[in-house]
């Protein structure tokens, strides 16, 4: 199985309707600077907004952007890159997982509609199933598989090597590994938080 192919627009189509019944928003776009525009237009002005360790968002420039200032929302990660107490920080990364906007990427996603993440400490999958009231993830096509046990085979045999490697390549000697896995099956309704995925019809990301 190849895991930088783009899906037919079939399985593109089927792929959005079963992850819409499970309560996500998802929105099609064909292009990663279709994705970037949108991204700006759904965080308003003033938002407090946390960001996961994501090759995706580098790539479509929204590391670069949120870094620059060029926008009017509050860049928390700046805050936590900023604080050289470790009792402060430890205090920051908890309040970080309460942002009002947490932006990420997916590692898979099922053709039947659920998301699969890994993360070697788990900072960002607190965020994604409770914490932050509206989440926003930007994904790559690429990233759909036929099952849920073909979308974890993924997150093992293509992601994970590939972040390990990326990790060392960025002078990290130990590499990488998955601490922790979430599986996001459904969003209920009374929770009243904003879940949305932006499909993007390109490769990006792991």
């Amino acid at each position: 199985m190849s895991y930088t192919a783009l899906p037919d627009p079939d399985t593109l189509q089927r792929t959005i309707a079963a992850v819409k019944a499970r309560g996500i928003q998802v929105e099609l776009v064909e292009t990663k600077e279709a994705a970037l525009a949108r991204l700006q237009t759904l965080v308003p002005a003033g938002a407090v907004v946390m960001t996961g360790g994501s090759v995706t968002l580098t790539q479509i420039g929204f590391d670069a952007l949120l870094i620059s200032g060029n926008h009017l929302w509050r860049n928390f990660k700046a805050d936590l890159l900023a604080e050289k107490d470790p009792v402060k920080l430890s205090a920051l990364r908890l309040q970080g997982t309460l942002a009002e906007f947490y932006l990420g990427s997916v590692n898979a996603i099922s053709e039947t509609g659920e998301l699969v993440f890994a993360s070697a400490t788990g900072s960002q999958l607190a965020p994604y199933a409770f914490s932050s009231r509206n989440i926003i993830w930007v994904a790559g096509a690429q990233k759909i598989a036929p099952t849920l046990d073909e979308a974890i085979r993924r997150v093992r045999k293509y992601v994970l090597p590939m972040e390990d490697q990326r990790q060392k390549n960025a002078s990290n000697k130990n590499g990488s590994f998955i601490g922790r896995m979430l599986i996001l099956e459904r969003e209920p309704a009374y929770l009243r938080r904003n879940l949305t995925l932006i499909l993007v019809n390109e490769v990006l990301g792991f």
